[in-house]
């Protein structure tokens, strides 16, 4: 392995021990950082790390929030940042192959220059990796009608724990053929297999989009909004959710006319052929004011839906203006418990006395807490662990689970068993151990062995 590609020194491998989570413990080193570039390298680091029983943690832009990334027992990062390259653009067939290094916002460009669409759109979609998109099976505000990553894999190319190179799916939109092993590697956080190419489903680009933003007086007019449209046949791409929190905190951090003075907003996109969508957009209009929007904005040019869209995504950045730090759960429950659980979520915080502002993608059931306080104050972390396991608690009640989106990780490590159960936990570990005898394979995430 050439030098320039091996990071060593403490200092640099510092910054490889740590994600995007906010974790209050200090982290622990990787031994080393590679820089791979091809299939062969990979196969060849874990063949070496294997006969030795070397942790190896891969790593994309290290953007995921529950400390998926972390070196839990030190170990060997591999960076697949130099494996970013589009190898396959099929507009006839409508996929994509790829390494697991590029950026899914290259991705979703390059789609569009032909009149195509790759969906997932993870908040962090500009600087997250297809690689890491498929370790943690990101979803993104297009959940409710386009579906998550896992819905758009055909094929994936992996490395085994012990080097062997296979490739799981046959690359094309039907497969009845046997297990279908690529599902499995997907959301499985780097713990089974590594990624090192991936074959992705397209769908056709729509014509337009309109973007609707409608403000209520009341939660639960919001969520009778939400209900109402449904109830009318009406299939938003998206219907996103910010309390009044996080509203008055984005506007703060990212001024961009947000209604200050309103209890929440619904961010309620439409696309399709033009017509179409306006008729949509005028139909969800109607059905919103009879709900109880107090007020209602049409953004249908590109430049007034990125200003709103950035706003959106900039809620845990601008939350981050509450504390010194900021942590951002995800917890999703069926659609008719959701007044249930946003009401549940204000209360746990309200009783811990902690900073909450609430987004989420609440079209499919999924809400992001996200808590500003400061990690190192004992009090207050104890308070924030105490809510975090209640509102994981009132989630499972109400027919839900802890993550939609995140993963586990090691943040949420934890309730793994509260939330699967024991018989399912001792067959994911079976599992684990059929692909990774020596637990190499990003150890200590989702589970301990």
């Amino acid at each position: 392995m050439v030098k320039s590609k091996i990071l060593s020194s403490a200092e640099e491998r510092y910054c490889y021990a740590q994600d995007a989570a906010n974790l209050r413990n200090e982290p622990n080193l990787p031994d080393a950082v590679v820089f791979v570039e091809t299939i062969e390298e990979v196969q060849s680091i874990v063949k070496y790390a294997n006969s030795h029983k070397i942790p190896i943690i891969s790593r994309g832009a290290g953007t995921n929030m529950v400390g998926a990334c972390t070196c839990t027992q030190g170990g060997i990062v591999l960076n697949f940042s130099r494996m970013n390259k589009i190898v396959d653009f099929n507009t006839e067939n409508m996929t994509m192959k790829v390494q697991p290094g590029v950026i899914l916002d290259d991705i979703k460009k390059l789609a569009e220059s032909k009149g195509l669409f790759y969906p997932p759109d993870p908040s962090s979609y500009k600087v997250s990796t297809i690689g890491g998109s498929i370790a943690q099976s990101s979803g993104g505000a297009k959940t409710f009608k386009y579906g998550t990553t896992k819905d758009y894999i055909l094929s994936l190319t992996v490395v085994l724990a012990d080097g062997t190179l296979m490739k799981l799916g046959s690359g094309t939109v039907k497969d009845a053929v046997g297990y279908h092993l690529n599902q499995l590697i997907i959301g499985s956080e780097g713990t089974l297999a590594i990624v090192v190419e991936a074959e992705l489903k397209l769908i056709p680009l729509p014509d337009c989009s309109i973007l609707v933003s409608a403000y209520f007086d009341t939660i639960e007019s919001a969520i009778m909004g939400v209900n109402d449209i449904i109830k009318n046949r009406i299939f938003p791409s998206t219907i996103d959710f910010m309390d009044k929190n996080a509203i008055n905190s984005v506007e703060q951090f990212y001024p961009c006319g947000l209604q200050t003075d309103k209890s929440c907003m619904l961010l309620i996109e439409v696309d399709g052929f033009k017509k179409f969508a306006e008729f949509e957009s005028g139909m969800i209009q109607d059905i919103l004011k009879v709900s109880g929007a107090s007020y209602i904005n049409v953004a249908e040019d590109e430049t007034a839906k990125e200003n709103i869209w950035t706003a959106r995504r900039s809620s845990f950045a601008a939350t981050a203006k509450l504390g010194l730090d900021v942590v951002s759960d995800d917890v999703i429950v069926p659609r008719n418990a959701l007044l249930r659980m946003i009401n549940g979520c204000i209360d746990i915080c309200n009783k811990f006395n902690l900073k909450l502002c609430l987004v989420g993608h609440i079209g499919d059931g999924n809400l992001h807490p996200q808590i500003a306080l400061n990690l190192e104050n004992d009090e207050e972390f104890k308070s924030y662990m105490s809510a975090k396991s209640e509102i994981y608690k009132l989630a499972l009640s109400l027919g839900g689970t802890i993550s939609s989106e995140h993963g586990v990780g090691i943040e949420k490590l934890s309730y793994i068993e509260q939330t699967v159960g024991a018989e399912v936990l001792e067959q994911m570990k079976r599992i684990k151990l059929l692909f990774d005898p020596n637990n190499i394979l990003n150890p200590g995430k989702i589970f301990n062995l």
